[in-house]
């Protein structure tokens, strides 16, 4: 591989985006190569440190199996090298067919995260609005989302990191931050040597459980309830900040006689969660309220029932008194900037976008389209067909629940645009693949809500031929005659400058610091001098926008799938999506090194599920849902590891796929979010 380095020799500071945490690293350059990746000092995000994902950024660029070249499918289902133009050229023509014969709407553009993404977001929405289609879908509509509404529809906004190390009770809700978010455990480490106590709550005992105070095991699906009952137990003793409710607060009197039925009783029978834990875990809020940390994960997102239960934790918060504090639910101060998105100048909400008509607080609030909708319409079920689409470093075909169909639903496109570093599962259907740029390939601003900084990255090399997420859009722009109009910034420094111009901060101050820049000094409480960002300009325990959609005001709680369609046929629930140290996503499986670490996949079984079924440790087992069945290698845990009947399979796997298994027709009423961790199965030996 030939790649030009900005120096010969040297040390260059970015940020990596090995995951979103965005951490300060030091490239290191030798004789126009990079040889190393270290932690760098200054950004308060990673202080110094850096998970083994960083150094593995090297691995990432300097692949063998890096797409460096554009790739047109043959009929035959082999791959071609084309010239760039030459893929471009035909792209835009079939792009242009399938609008004059069928609508710009029937076209979609999808952003994934597979190249690290801020700026890429905008550029897609921005393309497809000028494109005149509505139809944005991303990798958020399976995860994040959920969790934004469920939190925005209370307080209208969401800062999902708060600085922890002030806390004095710390609650983590199906999470796993040693291995999603590693340089929060210092901020844990310093409230705990203070003195802070740890809950966590999740049906499988990750690292993080190891240390806590309260492990509770709740059902899968069910912490709606445990949410309920916490939240019946501050408001019968008097022990929320009634000050604080009563200024700022609409429809406590709703949510206090709906938590009334929420018992110590009746939420050990609804999650598996003893009554004497529950009345422990509220005794810990009552004693430190308002320092509580309390952090939902994605494990509550893929629920039928997850936008609400979210709420409800989201409420509990407010109830502590723990909103916009230092330790708690945080309401961040946004940059000011230019927004590259078109929603205000081309709207284009009367183009139908897909999913908004069964999902439109999706829409509405997110600008998102459902992508799981998008399949029906790419297999012509829905309101019109989707005939084309381009995803930039996504994998669906891996990360979308009921695979069979997504495949299906992907090959049954006139045209499927992939760009991407490597050949994914989702690339194999692709019409024509192009090269993407990996992060140490681009230059582009970022943004830390919770340190309300703003950094600008560094491109420390480059690929000839291969271009950043901004060229392929504009080239693509300039073929299809707005490029002239909507992309007409040079490059992507142009753009950054475009970007940063409100904001006051010049590129060659943040040029100059890469460390970061706070934008903004942290304040706190700030409701107290100005309305919040919600319709009433106060706390929303009861949403009257959910009220005219016809969804319940309040978030009620709907008992999970499993529970209200009993199948015998099933009797174990498969949750999936727990994370990998080394793996994020679907991503880094085709790293060497990590992949030592784990080379295959498993389906994590108690031990007594295991004697019942006769399966040993490493046996071939057969997991069968109503979608489809997988063959994998079982592996036993400790009896304290798992809930007796639940099963855990990682959600990211190329070559052992979970979602053949998982469901795309049950989804959450508000999110449209799937149900992929609490899916009926039953597992065969093999």
């Amino acid at each position: 591989m030939k790649a030009d380095t900005v120096c010969e020799n040297g040390v260059v500071r970015t940020l990596c985006r090995m995951c979103d945490t965005r951490c300060s690293i030091d490239v290191h350059i030798r004789d126009g190569v990079m040889t190393d990746i270290t932690p760098a000092d200054g950004n308060p995000v990673n202080q110094g440190r850096m998970c083994p994902r960083g150094k593995a950024g090297l691995d990432v660029f300097y692949h063998l199996d890096r797409i460096l070249k554009p790739l047109k499918r043959l009929s035959n289902g082999d791959f071609i090298e084309i010239t760039r133009d030459q893929a471009l050229d035909e792209i835009a023509e079939k792009l242009q067919r399938i609008r004059e014969e069928f609508g710009a709407r029937s076209v979609g553009m999808w952003k994934g995260e597979g190249v690290g993404f801020y700026q890429q977001d905008e550029y897609v929405r921005r393309f497809a609005h000028a494109f005149g289609t509505p139809n944005y879908f991303s990798n958020d509509s399976a995860c994040f989302n959920s969790r934004y509404l469920g939190h925005y529809l209370v307080a209208g906004f969401w800062n999902p990191f708060p600085d922890y190390s002030t806390a004095d009770v710390i609650f983590l809700f199906g999470t796993n931050p040693p291995v999603c978010h590693p340089p929060f455990m210092a901020e844990f480490a310093d409230a705990r040597a203070r003195g802070a106590n740890l809950v966590v709550v999740d049906p499988r005992m990750n690292p993080i459980a190891c240390y806590a105070d309260i492990f509770a095991q709740p059902i899968p699906g069910t912490d709606g309830a445990l949410a309920w009952g916490l939240i019946r137990e501050l408001i019968r003793s008097g022990s929320y900040d009634q000050e604080f409710v009563g200024r700022y607060c609409i429809g406590m009197e709703k949510i206090a006689a709906y938590a009334d039925a929420f018992t110590p009783g009746a939420v050990e029978e609804k999650t598996g969660v003893y009554a004497d834990v529950v009345i422990q875990m509220a005794d810990l809020i009552k004693k430190n309220r308002p320092n509580v940390s309390l952090y939902v994960g994605a494990g509550l997102e893929h629920h039928e029932n997850g936008v609400n239960n979210i709420r409800a934790l989201a409420i509990l918060s407010c109830l502590c008194g723990a909103l916009d504090i230092e330790c708690g639910f945080g309401w961040p101060e946004t940059l000011d900037r230019h927004d590259l998105t078109l929603y205000d100048e081309l709207p284009l909400e009367n183009e139908k976008p897909i999913g908004a008509d069964l999902f439109p607080a999706l829409y509405h609030i997110r600008r998102e389209c459902h992508t799981m909708t998008g399949m029906d319409c790419m297999l012509g079920h829905g309101q019109y067909p989707l005939k084309g689409l381009i995803i930039t470093a996504a994998n669906p075909a891996v990360t979308n629940p009921n695979t069979r169909k997504v495949e299906s639903a992907l090959f049954a496109l006139d045209l499927l645009v992939v760009n991407d570093l490597f050949m994914t599962k989702t690339a194999r259907l692709a019409h024509y693949i192009l090269p993407a740029a990996s992060f140490l390939e681009r230059s582009e601003i970022h943004i830390s809500h919770k340190y309300q900084r703003v950094y600008l990255t560094t491109r420390v090399a480059e690929i000839p031929g291969v271009c950043d997420e901004y060229r392929l859009w504009k080239d693509l722009a300039g073929r299809l005659g707005f490029g002239e109009r909507y992309f007409s910034w040079e490059d992507e420094t142009a753009v950054n400058r475009y970007i940063l111009e409100p904001s006051g901060i010049s590129l060659e101050t943040l040029q100059a610091h890469p460390e970061g820049i706070q934008y903004k000094p942290l304040r706190y409480q700030k409701y107290r001098f100005q309305p919040l960002p919600t319709s009433s300009g106060k706390v929303e325990f009861a949403s009257s926008y959910l009220k005219e959609l016809g969804l319940a005001e309040i978030p009620e709680y709907v008992p999970p799938y499993h529970q209200s369609h009993k199948n015998r046929d099933y009797p174990l629930l498969l949750t999936t999506g727990a994370r990998m140290t080394l793996f994020y996503h679907s991503r880094h499986q085709n790293i060497d090194c990590f992949r030592k670490v784990h080379p295959v996949a498993h389906v994590e079984i108690h031990p007594d599920d295991a004697a019942e079924l006769g399966i040993a440790n490493a046996d071939p087992v057969r997991i069968v849902s109503e979608t489809g069945s997988l063959v994998i290698e079982a592996m036993i845990v400790n009896r304290s590891e798992l809930r007796r009947g639940v099963v855990e399979v990682y959600h990211g796997w190329e070559d052992w796929r979970i979602n053949f298994l998982t469901f795309d027709h049950i989804n959450d009423p508000i999110s449209g979010f799937p149900l992929l961790k609490a899916v009926p199965v039953r597992i065969e030996k093999v």
